[in-house]
């Protein structure tokens, strides 16, 4: 990680945890149930073949954990080509026609993709003046179709999350939510106390008021030309116009860190698949 924003990672804590592997011994029984569950297996008839259970489907749809999935099922709110099914288990084929309410679902694999965006790429998945795009950055992470989760700007760098799990994307962009953004704002000029002083307690833009959680010089530069700036607004261009309306030009700006996610061990201009860990991060913000 690049020196100039390890004054500013504070934000971020780090925690690591040692996993312990434990040995089961196998009793007689357990060791019959096995047996059993592999005869059933090896049973399996042909035309099974490339069914998937219901609560995978309802998970790949983005609607539940596979665990909630299994409430819903018994609860008879899942139908499958227009019949209720309560039965735990029960397996279907992407073809069928499976809803949940009145909303037909889809199965697809839910992908989360992080990309360190580099300079001179615009946030869209098509331009018509055929300028880069972050979607040729990660346009072979996997065959689903995913998509930016909020913007941005062309010369801003920093972490981008893509995915095709919209119910999270509104999740992660929604005001309400408050996703806190860290970013690494290089100025043109030294910033005065008084103007930080004035940033920290709120200032007065054209559409309306903004505060920042948080705002500090980094510690690790030999100016104050430099300086972290944590947000959640998701305003356009927020962060540039917070220094402009005090009269500074950004000349860079990068973000280090979004929902909690960071761009340790991540380049710039690469992308990385979430981890487990992460998903469920964010799925619980």
């Amino acid at each position: 990680m690049n020196e100039k924003n390890k004054g500013f990672e504070k934000f971020i804590s780090k925690n690591t945890k040692k996993r312990k592997t434990f040995a089961v011994k196998e009793d007689s029984t357990f060791k019959k149930k096995k047996n059993k569950i592999s005869k059933q297996n090896k049973t399996v008839k042909s035309g099974e073949e490339g069914l998937i259970r219901l609560n995978k489907f309802l998970a790949d749809a983005g609607i539940c954990s596979r665990r909630e999935a299994d409430k819903l099922i018994e609860s008879g709110v899942i139908k499958v080509n227009g019949k209720t099914v309560t039965k735990l288990g029960t397996k279907v084929s992407r073809s069928d026609k499976v809803m949940y309410g009145d909303q037909t679902l889809k199965a697809e694999k839910l992908q989360y993709v992080l990309l360190n965006k580099p300079k001179d790429y615009i946030t869209t998945s098509d331009d018509p003046q055929n300028r880069k795009t972050v979607m040729m950055l990660v346009k072979n992470a996997c065959k689903e179709r995913i998509y930016p989760v909020g913007r941005l700007d062309r010369n801003t760098t920093g972490l981008l999350l893509f995915t095709n799990d919209g119910d999270l994307a509104k999740k992660l962009t929604h005001p309400k939510h408050n996703v806190k953004k860290l970013y690494h704002v290089v100025l043109d000029k030294p910033l005065s106390k008084a103007h930080m002083l004035q940033i920290a307690s709120g200032l007065k833009l054209d559409d309306g008021l903004i505060i920042p959680d948080k705002i500090a010089y980094d510690r690790s530069a030999d100016n104050k030309n430099e300086i972290g700036i944590e947000i959640h607004s998701g305003k356009n261009r927020i962060v540039r116009r917070i220094f402009e309306h005090l009269g500074y030009k950004v000349i860079k700006l990068d973000r280090v860190m979004f929902a909690g996610l960071t761009k340790k061990d991540l380049p710039r201009g690469k992308w990385r698949f979430l981890t487990e860990k992460e998903i469920n991060m964010l799925k619980m913000l």
